[in-house]
């Protein structure tokens, strides 16, 4: 199936919203409330929201959204396409002021990630895939097509990407047992992001994430060549019932590069 219109006006909302969202970062004037997880809302999410879901519904009427910041509805269980929406992944890193957010944006059809946009407002850099149409990077202007890094290295040699805010036992023993030195920290789906543009080689998710945190970043990094799979190795599905990714995940650029 072609997702030509679907992915433009996803990149679309996805800049504006990312407009906004910059707007409010800059203004250092937001607003922090804690949902019943603890986890936190600002201004700045609530405003990438109205935007997003306001042009996805005025577009694609038919089709069913998952967001973050909305009520969830299961009717959408019942509808084949389904966005799958993160209005500002990394809040916590928008918070301390760090740069490292996201806006993401994908589409979900029969229960697989079929088209992912990130937008990242701090740098304005717009990653894009599709099913079947490749992964690609427009910054400035400039758009490239993206492919993951295969040169072969030792493990202890891999470039490890890891959260900035979410810390793990299970990670540690990884890095431990591998005597893995090349370790960098960052915030949201850039962690996807950099292993689809080669600047990273693995990231190892172990701790729960949600569907909207990881439905655009598997499109990308899979049209760029990487394996996403749980950490069970069965494929993610979205557009479930539970939204909670419970198993963990792991992305890969080569399956040479599976840390067990």
């Amino acid at each position: 199936m072609n997702y030509d219109k679907e992915l433009q006006v996803s990149k679309e909302a996805a800049v504006l919203a990312g407009k906004e969202i910059l707007k409010i970062y800059n203004s250092s004037d937001f607003s922090v409330e804690y949902k019943g997880d603890n986890s936190p809302l600002t201004t700045a999410d609530k405003a990438s929201n109205a935007i997003i879901v306001k042009m996805l519904r005025e577009n694609f009427p038919e089709y069913a959204i998952l967001s973050e910041e909305e009520k969830d509805n299961l009717q959408r269980l019942n509808n084949d396409l389904c966005f799958v929406v993160d209005p500002l992944d990394g809040t916590k890193e928008f918070i301390k002021r760090n740069g490292q957010f996201t806006v993401n944006i994908a589409l979900s059809y029969k229960h697989k990630s079929v088209m992912g946009v990130i937008y990242v407002p701090v740098t304005g850099e717009l990653y894009y895939a599709q099913e079947n149409g490749g992964c690609y990077l427009e910054e400035n202007g400039v758009v490239k097509e993206l492919k993951v890094d295969k040169t072969p290295k030792e493990k202890s040699q891999l470039n490890v990407v890891m959260s900035s805010s979410h810390g793990c036992e299970a990670m540690d023993r990884l890095i431990e047992k591998y005597n893995l030195t090349n370790l960098v920290k960052a915030g949201s789906s850039l962690k996807g992001c950099m292993i689809a543009k080669g600047k990273a080689d693995v990231y190892y998710r172990h701790n729960p994430t949600m569907e909207w945190d990881t439905a655009a970043m598997q499109c990308i990094v899979e049209e760029a060549g990487a394996i996403f799979m749980q950490m069970d190795d069965t494929p993610m599905t979205y557009n479930r019932e539970d939204s909670l990714n419970s198993k963990g995940f792991y992305i890969i650029n080569d399956i040479k590069n599976k840390l067990d």
